[in-house]
């Protein structure tokens, strides 16, 4: 499921405080990323307590590093017994991106992965709204973590909100995974192979086959995910609030590849003209359009980001003043130009 929803009148300024389930070390004192792309997350809202058995919160991430962040990015929510939620709202704009949740039959843990491009300091959250059971005490923890898999810096990644306390815990920083092995390492391209990776501190954990996500669930000894169609031998890592660890084997497809997807259809240039030197802000509006690449006269375009059928880019310098062809390429294919000029 795709989830593209609007603003909720929520204040994004959030306050952060992060740590971890499972394996964990005390947080190392505040200092700059070492990583060229993180993301650091948070928590904050209205939490059920005291007369109030009812409330909301929101999970805020915002990208921290030096560089675009890029890739599947990973969140997870669980709730603590008595308290539960009926999924998330997101919201972004523009809708350059692919957002996805998945919800437990409980409603106590959520999934999401958001794929985009992400420049630095973009603030993003989803809200929850949250009940809680009557005559169960309104206590325990609620976590909220990120994983993206070309973060390296595992500080910033998980958030603890303590129901009983009323209080933000303090920071640590979860284990680094390791994987051990894969119980299947073979099936058909078009997927839906059952796999169990195996190892540790996999908790809120994501997995990856060829780079691709895999649908599923991880606890801290094992992820149980479906694999998603593929051709080749296709690497498995699995990416944790902790940083990522690759298996040590592949994952072999047989047999025929899925059909590649529909080919690149660009309907409407916003901006269509901008100065030689570049960095003109562009919006592509069309269709087939998620995970694409983008070229003007042939120039990769800076700060791409795709989703299903709305792309936002940065132009880069052209070689001379005049109109160039601007193209969306996936593995569907390449669209059909539309022009954008260059103004001296």
């Amino acid at each position: 499921m795709i989830t593209r929803l609007a603003k909720a009148g929520l204040a994004a300024a959030l306050s952060v405080t992060v740590l971890s389930t499972g394996a964990a070390v005390a947080a190392p004192a505040d200092a700059p990323s070492a990583s060229a792309q993180h993301v650091t997350v948070s928590q904050s809202g209205n939490y059920p307590g005291g007369f109030f058995t009812s409330g909301n919160m929101s999970a805020s991430w915002v990208s921290s590093g030096t560089s675009d962040l890029t890739g599947p990015t990973h969140f997870t929510v669980d709730l603590p017994p008595g308290v539960v939620t009926d999924g998330a709202m997101f919201y972004s704009t523009p809708y350059d991106y692919t957002f996805t949740e998945t919800l437990s039959p409980d409603g106590r843990h959520l999934e999401a992965v958001l794929t985009g491009t992400r420049v630095v300091g973009k603030s993003e959250f989803m809200k929850l709204n949250l009940r809680t059971t009557p005559g169960v005490p309104i206590a325990g923890v609620i976590t909220v973590t990120a994983a993206n898999p070309n973060d390296t810096d595992p500080t910033g990644h998980i958030s603890r909100y303590d129901l009983g306390s009323r209080s933000y815990l303090p920071p640590t920083v979860q284990a680094a995974p390791a994987v051990t092995g894969l119980d299947t390492t073979t099936g058909p391209g078009a997927g839906g192979t059952a796999v169990t990776v195996s190892g540790s501190n996999l908790t809120g954990g994501m997995v990856l086959v060829g780079g691709v996500p895999a649908p599923g669930t991880c606890t801290d000894s094992a992820c149980t995910v479906t694999t998603p169609g593929g051709s080749g031998s296709a690497p498995v890592s699995v990416v944790t609030p902790g940083g990522t660890t690759a298996a040590a084997t592949a994952f072999d497809y047989t047999g025929n590849p899925p059909p590649a997807p529909p080919a690149p259809v660009v309907g409407n240039l916003t901006t269509k003209s901008g100065p030689v030197a570049g960095g003109t802000q562009v919006y592509l509006q069309g269709s087939n359009l998620t995970a694409g690449s983008i070229t003007f006269g042939g120039v990769p375009a800076a700060h791409v980001s795709c989703g299903p059928s709305f792309c936002s880019a940065t132009s880069p310098a052209g070689t001379a003043a005049g109109p160039v062809d601007v193209t969306v390429t996936t593995a569907g294919g390449t669209s059909a130009p539309v022009t954008f000029t260059y103004t001296a």
